[in-house]
């Protein structure tokens, strides 16, 4: 398959097509610290968390180019909005790379997929040079959002059939992304979470209103599956909005602009394995990205739950610990 995606690539740069400079750029250098947005940020953690940044490149390209500097404060800036899930638990890993741009994903996913593979050859170098040099037998957490997602799941596919790195894993949160019921029959090592607490397992749900009934991510036909961040829940059991324990809607900063508990419920179709969420009006909440229709809530898929999901952290790496511990007495 990766010979002929090279392939494929190649014959993009012959023909010359719009954006063939970003795929003909030399590989990315992880030794150097420069493209890194973080390296081993917080130390003294009890695990590594490999973050990946979800879709910032607005240009005219189809893969960012890592040494543009706009690129780069919205990098940071996306990141800095998910950090504080996770910087609690772990040293933060977050490589810059050069991820599929937006006017990549206007794209037919056939058509987008050389700019997908340009985009997962640099987080797969990265993540080799991090479990090389710094990973030292850590706990892992892999996490990201929209493109960083898939990115993560990508990884799990390329190193995770791998016993002893499984066993390192404490959980996948890819949220905003499907994990397919096709993803997991190809890799019976990807495990959908199914509890609050189960461990190298990875967590995955994608946000709409109750009336929605496909899109880009989840068009007719496409079966996920998801856990509730709010029951810890697969089936489509409801969980009230008294169970949120706060909604964080999160500035480039990474401070918290507005917080609200109890803001919204949500259960999961079970036909489709997308988080239908409750209590919120769509015309509140714009999509903001091209393609999604009213009631797509992909940009706000972890801010509605964002108190839960750093609580979930807590637990599974607590859990993690624990049987690491009883394991080794």
């Amino acid at each position: 398959m990766k010979s002929m995606l090279k392939m494929l690539l190649a014959l993009i740069l012959a023909l010359g097509c719009v954006g063939a400079a970003a795929l003909a750029e030399d590989a990315v250098d992880y030794a150097d610290p420069d493209n890194w947005a973080w390296y081993a940020e917080g130390e003294g953690k009890d695990a590594d968390v490999f973050l990946i940044c979800p879709t910032v490149d607005k240009k005219d390209e189809y893969n960012m180019s890592v040494d543009d500097e706009d690129n780069r404060t919205r990098f940071v800036g996306a990141l800095n909005m998910e950090r504080g899930l996770y910087e609690e638990a772990g040293r933060l890993f977050a490589p810059y790379y050069r991820q599929t741009s937006l006017k990549a994903w206007a794209m037919d996913e056939a058509a987008r997929e050389p700019y997908t593979e340009l985009a997962y050859e640099d987080v797969s170098a990265a993540f080799s040079y991090y479990l090389e040099r710094e990973n030292g037998g850590r706990p892992i957490i892999l996490a990201g959002f929209s493109q960083g997602a898939q990115m993560c799941l990508k990884l799990m596919e390329e190193y995770f059939d791998d016993a002893a790195l499984r066993n390192r894993l404490v959980a996948v949160y890819a949220i905003g992304w499907p994990c397919t019921e096709e993803l997991a029959e190809r890799c019976p090592w990807i495990v959908p979470a199914a509890g609050e607490d189960d461990l190298g397992v990875v967590v995955s749900f994608e946000c709409e209103a109750p009336e929605v009934e496909e899109t880009i991510l989840f068009p007719v036909g496409r079966k996920a599956f998801s856990i509730n961040p709010l029951n810890w829940r697969t089936d489509g059991t409801p969980a009230d909005k008294s169970l949120n324990l706060g909604a964080c809607f999160i500035g480039y900063d990474g401070s918290v602009k507005r917080e609200e508990a109890g803001l919204c419920g949500c259960y999961i179709d079970e036909a489709r394995g997308v988080l239908k969420v409750t209590d919120v009006n769509p015309a509140d909440y714009a999509s903001a990205l091209p393609g999604m229709p009213e009631g797509s809530y992909h940009v706000f898929d972890y801010q509605f739950f964002f108190r839960n999901l750093q609580q979930n952290v807590r637990v599974r790496v607590a859990r993690y610990l624990e049987a690491t511990l009883r394991d080794a007495a």
